[in-house]
């Protein structure tokens, strides 16, 4: 273990810096929420209840932004692409799951900072998923 030289803090990971595991259970939730209702991304939720999506959303987050790692020690390597290969994402879906996360994201009242730098993973996230034209 690393010690920090006298005098300075260890840096906090941005999941800490934003309020770590309730202010990702926050976003995830409203995101959800949204999509429940979504006529357009709805179907592309098997699951009769999205809890487990959620979930996963949830745990998926955490540890890219740097808390704990609990994602990977149930599903291994996220493999993004290839986890939505079997779902039709064109530039609607892309659209509407933005559309849903950006109300999502604004419901957290993030800093500034804090706030484009979750938006900015967030749409290159969304562009990487799309595998369909239109």
């Amino acid at each position: 273990m690393m010690e920090n030289p006298r005098g300075t803090l260890p840096e906090q990971s941005f999941y800490e810096q934003v309020g770590g595991e309730d202010t990702f259970r926050r976003l995830v939730h409203r995101f959800y929420q949204g999509v429940a209702q979504d006529p357009l991304l709805r179907p592309m939720y098997p699951e009769e209840d999205l809890g487990p999506a959620e979930e996963r959303l949830v745990l998926f987050l955490m540890q890219y932004w740097g808390g704990p790692r609990t994602y990977s020690d149930l599903r291994g390597h996220p493999r993004l692409r290839m986890r939505h290969t079997p779902f039709a994402v064109d530039q609607a879906a892309h659209d509407a799951w933005l559309r849903h996360m950006r109300d999502a994201v604004d419901e957290l009242e993030l800093a500034p900072e804090h706030e484009k730098e979750l938006w900015d993973y967030l749409t290159y996230a969304a562009a990487a998923m799309v595998n369909r034209p239109g």
